[in-house]
């Protein structure tokens, strides 16, 4: 390696290189490979470093009695404040139940009512009982464990620096990994890279959600939607001075009966939605928020006293709440809430396309339209079933398509150190902000990043000889260019609605809602690019542009796996 000239220690080839190790990336990685397709997975951290891992609550399908389709999707539609696309809704949460029992069909194994039948449970923004879970609160682990069974090929500790295209098409990925810096050559490459969690001091998510897969699709010419809308869980286990990951408390915990109060013992939630403490999370967030600035506190507290058998049903969050020292069955739990999961993401089609020929996204990185403004709960590890096996199957369109990564430059992407970026993200563009903030923030990212603008990573460099250290400035430079598409967005979007709440707008603009895409400029920063005319403009352009792009190849099967025998 000399100068900027980034010569790579080792190459690999595949047919689909899949970006990430949860739900959505093992899924498509598995559909494609029964395919025949070669497929090379690369995950950043190890086989348990994944959102999906930690998943609680469990999975939202539409139960076979008392229950429909219907209902299931007008739920999911009151939830995401008018910015669903209802087309893709509905394809969602129809393919559910056959996504689930092919899950099964792996060795998934769920909770059993007394009456043998898979046990459920209720969560918020939910009209019935159709949360299905695994091990209490350990549904992600559960739904991790049996999707790595497959023994699908994984190079772990291998973090993707870019995704490189040529005439406009994918050619493959750089990625870096404990043998140095490498390329990859492949025709296809899907994102399931997760979150953006750590763009705030607190949050839910693993160390990794570094914003990766927004970053990467921003530099690889795709276009982002909805990224404004940011769901804070409501409960996450407070704890004085805390930073980083928290653990949550499931939603399912209210479900079950638990209760919010404040520190003087009064509902936080009474009046404020007829659903109470079982109110969507936007709307309970911001209700916890409230009551935390009306009493300079810095929490809540969950009371789940009345929780019949609490260690057997939650046994995970048991665990939590013992190592901070409390017993959720005699004392009450502090919670506030922490950045949790971002509704947006990169813009797809329902078969994971992205408008850049041979780049799909699927699962918390992708914008479907499933979410809207506001995610209804468990609505995501189904989003990664369905939406992972429609996206692998996708990517058998690029079969025999030439790709050849012919080099690496970094260019001059300003990487912004995360603690900054945190700082200024949770002060500015939290559960709830206003435009002098947004504004604010956006000036001091903008600032800083021409300071570093013309910073260029050299490969001679000494602080980046390390896979460590090229890692870190990967994940600052994801971070600052999610962060500025966020305020960019943000800011457009001079109204409250789901997640997106602004103090100086307080209630939502006249319908219909319209989407915010946002892609990068010449110079790689972000910029609104299009305010769709309703919910479904991004959807319908993405999958015009998907069309176009797929035009010249045959058509593809892309009809549901049956389960394995």
């Amino acid at each position: 390696m000399t100068g900027d000239r980034w010569d790579p220690s080792w190459e690999e080839r595949a047919d689909l290189v899949v970006i990430g190790s949860g739900v959505a990336g093992l899924t498509a990685a598995r559909a494609a490979s029964r395919r025949g397709l070669r497929v090379l997975i690369l995950s950043k951290g190890g086989p348990g470093d994944t959102a999906t891992q930690y998943a609680q609550g469990g999975i939202a399908v539409v139960a076979p009695q008392g229950d429909s389709v219907d209902s299931h999707v007008a739920d999911t539609l009151a939830a995401g404040g008018g910015l669903c696309d209802p087309g893709a809704v509905r394809s969602i949460v129809e393919a559910g139940p056959d996504a689930v029992a092919a899950l099964t069909d792996l060795g998934a194994v769920f909770d059993l009512g007394r009456d043998g039948r898979i046990s459920r449970t209720r969560e918020g923004g939910h009209s019935t009982r159709r949360i299905i879970h695994a091990g209490g609160d350990a549904t992600g682990a559960e739904v991790q464990r049996a999707l790595s069974a497959a023994g699908l090929p994984v190079l772990f500790g291998t973090a993707v620096l870019e995704v490189v295209t040529a005439a406009g098409e994918v050619q493959g990925v750089v990625a870096v990994s404990g043998r140095g810096l490498g390329y990859v050559h492949a025709p296809a490459v899907l994102l399931a890279t997760g979150g953006l969690g750590q763009l705030y001091a607190l949050s839910t998510n693993p160390s990794g959600a570094t914003a990766d897969g927004v970053a990467l699709a921003l530099w690889a010419g795709a276009a982002v939607a909805d990224l404004e809308f940011v769901q804070f869980h409501p409960t996450v286990l407070y704890s004085p001075g805390g930073a980083g990951r928290q653990p949550l408390i499931s939603e399912a915990v209210r479900g079950e009966g638990a209760v919010l109060v404040d520190s003087r013992g009064v509902s936080v939630t009474a009046g404020v939605h007829p659903r109470g403490d079982l109110a969507p999370r936007d709307v309970v967030s911001r209700a916890i928020a409230a009551r935390m600035r009306e009493l300079s506190e810095d929490h809540v507290y969950l009371d789940a006293r009345s929780v019949a058998d609490f260690p057997r049903r939650f046994p995970t969050i048991t665990a939590s709440c013992r190592a901070a020292g409390i017993d959720p069955r005699r004392d009450l739990v502090p919670v506030a809430p922490a950045a949790h999961y971002q509704c947006g993401g990169v813009v797809t089609d329902l078969h994971g396309r992205t408008g850049v020929p041979g780049l799909y996204a699927a699962g918390e990185v992708a914008r479907t339209g499933l979410h809207g403004a506001n995610r209804l709960a468990s609505n995501s590890l189904l989003e990664g079933l369905v939406m992972g096996e429609r996206a692998g199957l996708a990517a058998l369109e690029r079969l025999g398509e030439p790709a050849r990564v012919t080099g690496w430059s970094t260019g001059s992407r300003p990487a912004l150190p995360r603690g900054p970026v945190q700082q200024t993200m949770t002060e500015h563009a939290s559960v709830v902000r206003d435009g002098s903030g947004l504004a604010q923030a956006a000036h001091t990212l903008a600032t800083t990043a021409a300071q570093v603008a013309g910073e260029r990573l050299s490969a001679d460099g000494p602080a980046y000889r390390r896979r460590a250290d090229l890692v870190a400035w990967f994940e600052d430079a994801a971070l600052t260019v999610t962060a500025r598409a966020m305020l960019v967005a943000a800011a457009a979007r001079t109204e409250s609605r789901g997640c997106h709440t602004r103090a100086d707008h307080p209630v939502p603009v006249a319908n219909p809602a319209r989407p915010i895409v946002v892609g990068a400029d010449a110079t790689g920063i972000p910029e609104v690019v299009s305010e769709g005319a309703g919910p479904d403009a991004v959807g319908d352009t993405s999958q015009r542009v998907a069309r176009e792009a797929v035009a010249p190849h045959a058509a593809v099967d892309v009809a549901p796996l049956a389960a394995p025998s």
